[in-house]
């Protein structure tokens, strides 16, 4: 926690900056560019005379429409001009745009969303996110929605801080809301934007407003954006070549041709081609009730998001890429594909009872339909020459595990289907000094997946292993109830009291576990007999051998035999609540303090077996540890967040300056962390061997919970129009989330590199009895969570030039900086393997002309102009061989738009 008086120092050094700002260049951000354009949610625009003043901007984060800066809480919004002048077309695009917060997005096309530290990487149907994603108020339970394209917003709102008792499920970290742009009955109206760019970019969007009559009001929007991939995708035709080992090159390519193609620029990895319609009516009942239906489709027809060699990191060592490897290079032998369709049905009524009262019900129905085919090596996993340890399993007595020289493995969703219906209702009222908001939530999810992952050289001898997860009824049931009330007991003090009690259920039905990680004959289903190991005519699959198309469903796995099934349910219960305490100073500055809760419900994974293997595998596994090896659903329990955050927002020098600033205190107890975990160790066959040491050792992807982590920080935030048409703004931050209680960290990452590099060594393995044994225990007490820079600044500045004849002219820049960050608990600055990015900063840049009467516009515009290198993730691929996430290259363009 801040000593009182750093937290001072701080303040005073937010204020004097900020204030600073009349003489220095400062950026943009506050609530962002809405701040830029200023507009109101009901997007009507400012009179000519306050054009230069800070403009009033509503937000709905207390479930009240409410000014930005009268809200105690840490805010940033969002409106539909600013997110076009960002590029932003999905949720991701926010990346880098909002204090300490980081988007990333997964391969499974969802995204992965990072508030001050807490995040969630678990993007499955079994998995729930920590910041909670919103259209127009109402939950959507998949993070693969929050790909959906946004286009014609009246606002999009990013609450910071746990959110439990409004927004309640899953908002630990935050809340996302996405408020669509309504019908309304001024007239009959419409837009259209064409924007064309580098790598064959094409997007339209455009909008229609229709006033029927007096009582029914129509709007329809639709947007469409192609995109090639940057990624420079060559096809993948490897053969293995090291005859000391047996590996002899015979004209046939030894990674598998099934799907191998060649494709265009359009279709490779890290493309764009998506789409999206909406259709919304508004309709008075009479004077009180309004009823309202919004109608939306969303289809992503993407190759998907990938990681690439990190030969920057590897660069001068003998693990350097290959001579003449691009930064963007891939070699492909599945290219990639996706079906994702979303249809999602919102309505609602509105009905004011009353002067002081209303009462709001709204319902989303949304069904969500993927299929998806991906590469997951990418040529990324092949060894090196001197990597190579593997000896080729025909040769009778060899090294059957070691090193392979190839990698081949792919993903598919063969189908899925998530099926969710939300239903809320909320009763608002006025008694004198007291207003309140009570409401009932219900959520329900019904999903449906069939999913397929596939190694197709496997040790010992090389046989595909296949692992095909048939789930047909996953459910997950949340209710809660919940209210928050604002009493204003003194002409200037306001207090807030607000509950929320949360009934979380998840029930796993018939699902299948198909398959096992062990390499096995059984996997090709009698299509293909490679033979006997240790014989000369031994025979791996390769290139058309698999043409016929083994796997891919749960028939082609029979030869497995049928494990038991994963039935399996759980439940949780909780009570969050909100404390708050607000003055107004003067009419144009307020003070608040408050104390919060956030909680996300606890949950399972599939059946598995302790120390791993599988019930139908011919030789079951023994535990190291002396105990049977008995089925296990890999429990974890929820996560909570409690915040506590004073906070500061006011408007400055006769309206041109407004600032935001907010301290906060959060204490992160039994985070959810998931990914490759231990669970166990198991006697092998024969020993590990060096390059190999954790062949005992059953990991598994899974979701572990771990410590209690404390995170402080300061988030500034502010706005200044200086002079006649300039505006300038900005943010910065300070996080610091320090690690406590983490329990047994192994650290294994990359123990001989780190020899060869003069690291600090990995630790020995703890021969100890208990879960222990077999861990290189190291602490990571103090240590930063991944992706929670201590630092951040943006600033942007523009001027508008107004013209002869109506015309103007705007130049804008702004610049991102964001401080180192880690991408893993150990906080490891290894050289050459090291996890994590250095600083750096993003600059985008635009000059955008608009005719009179904003009849049209046209806007040059660039992203990323300085070709940042910067990554949002890193990690090894085989040995010391690197691989990252990388920002997106430089983005350039133009944009055309007209009103009529």
């Amino acid at each position: 926690m801040f000593h009182l008086k750093t937290k001072r120092t701080l303040m005073s050094v937010a204020v004097a900056g900020a204030c600073g700002l009349m003489t220095a260049h400062a950026q943009a951000q506050q609530a962002t560019e809405q701040s830029k354009t200023n507009e109101p949610v009901s997007g009507k625009k400012a009179d000519s005379k306050d054009a230069d003043k800070i403009q009033e901007v509503n937000v709905t984060a207390t479930r009240y429409s409410t000014s930005l800066l009268r809200t105690p809480l840490a805010v940033t919004a969002f409106n539909q001009e600013s997110l076009g002048r960002m590029g932003v077309t999905s949720a991701k695009d926010l990346a880098n745009e909002i204090p300490n917060v980081t988007i990333v997005q997964s391969n499974d096309s969802a995204i992965q969303v990072t508030i001050r530290g807490i995040t969630s990487s678990n993007t499955t149907e079994i998995g729930d996110p920590a910041v909670g994603f919103h259209v127009d108020g109402m939950y959507s339970p998949r993070p693969q929605g929050a790909q959906a394209l946004m286009f014609d917003v009246a606002q999009v709102e990013v609450l910071r801080g746990p959110q439990g008792t409004l927004f309640g499920r899953n908002s630990t970290g935050g809340t996302i809301n996405v408020i669509s742009a309504k019908p309304d009955f001024s007239g009959n109206y419409g837009s259209a934007e064409v924007e064309l760019g580098n790598y064959n970019k094409r997007q339209v969007h455009a909008i229609q407003n229709i006033k029927i009559n007096n009582d029914l009001a129509i709007r329809a929007a639709i947007m469409k954006v192609t995109r090639d991939g940057y990624a420079n995708q060559m096809q993948d035709f490897s053969e293995a070549n090291f005859p000391s080992k047996g590996w002899i090159p015979d004209g046939i390519p030894d990674n598998i041709q099934r799907w191998n193609r060649k494709v265009d620029p359009s279709d490779y990895y890290t493309n764009q081609n998506e789409w999206a319609a909406r259709l919304s009516a508004l309709y008075k009942v009479n004077k009180d009730w309004k009823l309202h239906a919004t109608y939306e489709e969303f289809q992503d027809s993407s190759a998907g998001g990938t990681a690439f060699k990190d030969c920057e990191s590897t660069k001068g060592t003998r693990y350097a890429c290959p001579t003449g490897w691009g930064r963007f290079d891939l070699k492909i032998n599945v290219p990639g594909m996706t079906d994702m369709k979303i249809r999602t049905l919102r309505a609602g009524s509105n009905w004011n009872i009353s002067n002081d009262a209303s009462l709001d019900y709204n319902f989303a129905l949304a069904d969500q339909r993927r299929s998806q085919l991906y590469d997951n090596d990418k040529g990324n996993q092949t060894a090196l020459p001197f990597q190579i340890t593997q000896d080729h399993p025909r040769i009778a007595g060899g090294n059957n595990w070691g090193t392979w020289p190839l990698a081949d493995q792919y993903q598919q969703t063969v189908d899925s289907k998530y099926v969710s219906t939300v239903h809320e209702l909320q009763l608002k009222q006025r008694l004198g000094d007291l207003q309140y908001v009570a409401g009932l939530f219900w959520m329900h999810e019904k999903n449906q997946i069939n999913y397929e992952v596939v190694d197709l050289y496997r040790a010992p001898v090389g046989l595909a292993s296949g692992a095909f997860y048939a789930q047909p009824d996953r459910q997950v049931d949340a209710k809660a109830v919940f209210a928050q009330a604002d009493w204003k007991f003194a002409p200037t003090w306001t207090a807030t009291a607000g509950l929320r009690y949360s009934v979380d259920k998840k029930t796993d039905k018939d699902g299948l576990n198909l398959g096992g990680w062990w390499g096995q004959k059984e996997f090709y289903n009698g299509g293909f007999d490679p033979g006997t190991p240790g014989t000369p005519g031994y025979h791996l699959p390769q290139g058309n051998d698999l043409n016929y198309g083994p796997g891919g469903s749960a028939a082609a796995y029979a030869g497995y035999g049928t494990p038991s099934k994963n039935d399996h349910t759980d439940s949780w219960r909780k009570m969050t609540w909100r404390l708050g305490l607000q003055t107004q100073i003067n009419e144009n500055q307020m003070a608040y303090a408050a104390l919060a809760t956030g909680y996300k419900a606890g949950g399972f994974g599939d059946r598995t077996l302790a120390c791993g293997g599988s019930a139908t595998d011919p030789v079951q596994r023994k535990c190291a540890d002396g105990k049977p090896n008995t089925e296990t659903f890999l429990p974890y329990k929820p996560e909570l967040v409690t915040n506590f955050e004073l906070g500061y927002k006011g408007k400055f020098l006769d309206n041109t300056l407004s600032l935001s600033a907010v301290a906060f205190a959060m204490n992160y107890k039994d985070q959810q962390l998931t990914n490759t975990y231990f669970v166990s160790k198991y006697i092998t066959p024969v020993p590990c061997t060096s390059d190999q040491p954790k062949c005992d050792v059953y990991e598994t992807w899974r979701t572990i919970n771990v410590g209690n982590t404390k995170i402080r920080g300061l988030e500034v935030e502010w706005d200044y129009k200086p002079w006649p048409g300039a505006k300038i703004g900005g943010a910065f931050t300070l996080l610091d989330t320090k690690i406590h209680d983490y329990g047994s960290y192994s650290d294994d990452y990359n123990c001989d590199a780190r020899v060869e590099f003069g690291d600090a060594p990995c630790p020995a393995p703890y021969a100890g009895l208990g879960p222990d044994n077999g861990k290189r225990l190291y602490d990571v007490t103090n240590n930063s969570l991944p992706n929670a820079p201590k630092r951040t600044f943006m600033l942007h500045f523009s001027q508008k030039f107004d013209l002869p004849s109506g015309y103007s002219i705007t130049p804008y820049i702004k610049s991102n900086w964001r401080d180192k960050a880690y991408f893993d608990v150990r906080n490891d600055e290894f050289k050459h393997i090291g996890r994590y990015q250095k600083a750096y900063a993003l600059v985008d840049a635009s000059v955008r002309l608009d005719a009179p009467e904003d009849q049209w516009h046209a806007e040059l515009f660039v992203r990323n102009a300085s070709d940042s290198k910067a990554v949002y993730w890193r990690g090894a691929g085989v040995g010391a061989q690197m691989n990252s996430a990388p920002v997106e290259p430089r983005m350039f363009g133009i944009r055309f738009g007209f009103n009529y």
